[in-house]
């Protein structure tokens, strides 16, 4: 094992541990825990996927927290794409799920990828929960109007107006190279999502 590998190793390891450890790693403050809404066990899915591995990925364009507008499509031929769908704000695993994140972030750069959170919660609602959950590197857009427009194109909105917590990851070229509509109640794994990633990288 050379020593950049080793150096791989050491880095993925480490943003892993991080990221199981997340509430802890990153002193969450008790203001902040207080206001998160404990929605209890919700049904595993409750949806149907529009779209596939292999399929070229729809096309959207979201207002962001931070006043821009940003378009899938703006990434075609500079980078691969994370699409991480989570249900809802002030929720406990999602509050916890994208920061992070924020460790993996090297990870990503490394794999040639960006990251765009979705959830059809509104911009001020967003605003006031990103600002409390910290600064987080990727722009966090809002899929409220038309209500989940953008979660229904991909096959993720949920009877109840909430999106599924789900991963796509889309190529340079537009293609869905990877889906993982994850159990709700459960933060999708970092490791898959790296996994996948990786793979890619190797593959372009």
């Amino acid at each position: 094992m050379n020593k950049k590998t080793v150096l791989h190793f050491i880095l993925i390891t480490g943003a892993l541990s991080l990221f199981v450890l997340t509430p802890m790693a990153f002193g969450l403050s008790d203001a902040y825990r207080g206001n998160i809404y404990q929605v209890g066990t919700l049904k595993p899915i409750d949806s149907v996927l529009r779209v596939k591995v292999g399929d070229r990925a729809p096309d959207f364009t979201l207002p962001s927290v931070s006043g821009q507008k940003v378009s899938l499509s703006q990434f075609l031929g500079k980078k691969n794409v994370v699409l991480s769908f989570v249900p809802a704000a002030w929720t406990p695993v999602c509050s916890d799920q994208w920061p992070g994140y924020n460790v993996a972030r090297d990870l990503f750069n490394q794999c040639d990828a960006t990251l765009l959170g979705i959830t059809v919660d509104n911009i001020p609602t967003l605003f006031a929960w990103t600002n409390q959950m910290g600064q987080l590197w990727f722009p966090v857009l809002s899929d409220f109007w038309p209500h989940g427009a953008v979660a229904k194109r991909y096959g993720v909105l949920r009877a109840n107006g909430v999106s599924e917590r789900a991963l796509f990851v889309v190529d340079k070229k537009g293609i869905i190279r990877y889906i993982d509509v994850h159990d709700i109640n459960k933060r999708p794994p970092l490791e898959d999502l790296m996994g996948a990633l990786e793979k890619l990288k190797k593959g372009d």
